[in-house]
């Protein structure tokens, strides 16, 4: 109950800072991708309301859909990342529920995300000097 109170009073401002945190972008980035300074783009994350055509040119620099930053719930993102492990397989005994899962294969996964995710902020860096 009390995610669903804070997701109702969450402004699109604040949804927005954190999926930009979850995309693991700075604010700094997203404030020259949009051709405006970082004190802006916080003002932007402090603001109740946000401009649809400011919000779809976040999302598209995030690259999520803009319906994904309106309608962002905490509650259902923390559930996601608690429950939703890939390559996983849920066994289930006396004890309840346990998943189980390749150590190995997460931190690959990681290391690929990690590392894809220094190769976009390459490709914006030197999209940033032509």
């Amino acid at each position: 109950m009390e995610a669903s109170i804070k997701n109702q009073t969450m402004h699109t401002g604040q949804k927005i800072a954190h999926v930009r945190k979850l995309r693991g972008v700075k604010q700094e980035t997203l404030a020259n991708e949009l051709g405006i300074s970082q004190a802006e783009f916080s003002n932007i994350e402090n603001a109740a309301i946000v401009d649809d055509n400011i919000l779809n040119q976040i999302a598209e620099i995030l690259n999520v859909p803009s319906e994904a930053i309106k309608n962002f719930d905490e509650s259902l993102a923390v559930y996601y990342i608690n429950n939703k492990i890939e390559n996983s397989t849920i066994q289930e005994n006396g004890h309840g529920i346990h998943q189980v899962f390749s150590p190995i294969d997460k931190v690959v996964e990681l290391y690929e995300r990690l590392l894809e995710s220094e190769k976009e902020k390459i490709r914006i860096l030197l999209n940033k000097k032509k």
